[in-house]
């Protein structure tokens, strides 16, 4: 092998014809150990190669420096160089790029964001890949947003929902035809609103800087803003009517008290197209349900097996007003939202309103219109006058 090493190409190639011409002459014994001879040979050569284009790349580099274009080029033309070789998603998701945009949401000076950036963005700066996953992870933990119809249409929405119609017919041969159907729409318009929320915090605070401040500010944000839609989405609910008309879906609506087939005459309210059922109520009114069940000696799941989901948007049954509801029993997918700029917020920083008490207002709003789009999806749940026994 070290004889092979100290020969050049050339010579390698010479003796490896010569082996081949007498390699038919030889024993067993003796052309295996040709065919361990040549595997080495091959090593070797390719050593020989793996160098001479090694010295090649070396010798190009040393003309490169020499060249004064080289010399003169300065640090950051080599850095400008190096990030144009990576796509935005990849600068987004950089420390450099949040840090960048930290500062941009203290100062509004968005000329850092974008000179990182490979190609010219317009309007609102893009958000660190931090932030997508911050506002992604929001949306998903929200047992209600997340079940709801979502869509991304701009400016105002008309959605169609069946106000009537006639089933089908069973046509016997050679009678009449059937009549054809009556289907009768009715739209409801839905039309977004700005949905805000902003924290005050110290100068302290905002001296954390980098992704410790962004996931602080959008974290608390993205909390509340979800907390205000999830509301607003009950408030659709609870508020509909119990009769369709041209512009309003409706609900169908029972009076009764916590027990253990309030939710089976809830349930059996609901159209047939209510597929994955849900139950909406306070936290707090669950202890009614299990007192109901614990009388009737834990035989029967007041439940029903379907998901509980719990918001303080509903009060507790406990505290609530005579008719006023305190359950929702439905399928969300009969609830639809529309994000017309997208599920991100954006974020508007202000740091002179309170400024003599070293306090910093930030603001986020998220574009939002949402509304009821099926009937008779949902029972609402109310609460009666007075239990009877």
């Amino acid at each position: 092998m070290e004889e092979l090493k100290n020969l050049e190409a050339e010579q390698l190639e010479e003796r490896k014809l010569e082996l081949n011409e007498t390699i038919q002459n030889l024993p067993f014994e003796e052309r295996e150990k040709l065919e361990t001879l040549e595997s080495e040979f091959n090593a070797v050569k390719a050593e020989l190669e793996e160098r001479a284009k090694a010295e090649a790349e070396k010798e190009e580099m040393r003309q490169l420096v020499a060249t004064e274009a080289v010399e003169t080029r300065t640090v950051a033309e080599f850095k400008e160089e190096k990030r144009e070789m990576k796509t935005n998603e990849e600068i987004r998701a950089s420390q450099e790029y949040v840090e960048a945009f930290a500062r941009y949401i203290k100062s509004e000076d968005a000329s850092e964001c974008r000179s990182l950036l490979t190609t010219n963005v317009s309007g609102y700066v893009p958000v660190p890949v931090i932030v997508d996953e911050i506002i992604r992870t929001a949306w998903d933990e929200s047992d209600i947003l997340s079940r709801v119809k979502k869509t991304n249409i701009k400016g105002n929405l008309k959605v169609a929902f069946e106000l009537s119609a006639d089933g089908a017919y069973v046509h016997t041969e050679g009678t009449s035809a059937p009549t054809e159907e009556a289907l009768t729409f009715g739209i409801v318009e839905m039309v977004p609103a700005n949905i805000k929320k902003w924290i005050r915090i110290s100068d302290e605070a905002i001296a954390m800087g980098g992704e410790a401040l962004i996931r602080y500010i959008y974290e608390e944000l993205m909390k509340r803003i979800i907390e205000k839609l999830e509301a607003l989405v009950i408030a659709d609910i609870a508020g509909a009517k119990t009769v369709a008309d041209a512009d309003e879906a409706s609900v169908a609506n029972i009076t009764e008290a916590p027990s253990l087939v309030t939710v089976e005459d809830a349930y059996a309210q609901l159209c047939d197209e209510a597929k994955n059922v849900v139950i909406i109520m306070n936290r707090a009114t669950r202890a009614n349900f299990i007192a109901a069940q614990a009388a009737g000696n834990f035989a029967f799941d007041p439940f029903r097996g379907f998901p509980v989901l719990y918001s303080s948007a509903l009060p507790a049954y406990n505290t609530a007003s005579t008719n006023q509801a305190y359950m929702i029993v439905g399928d969300l997918n009969g609830e639809q939202v529309n994000y017309p700029k997208g599920e991100g917020i954006v974020i508007k920083y202000d740091d002179v309103t309170e400024a003599e008490k070293d306090m910093v207002k930030i603001v986020g709003r998220q574009y939002a219109a949402h509304a009821l789009t099926a009937c008779k999806r949902f029972t609402v749940v109310k609460k009666p006058s007075a239990v009877t026994t």
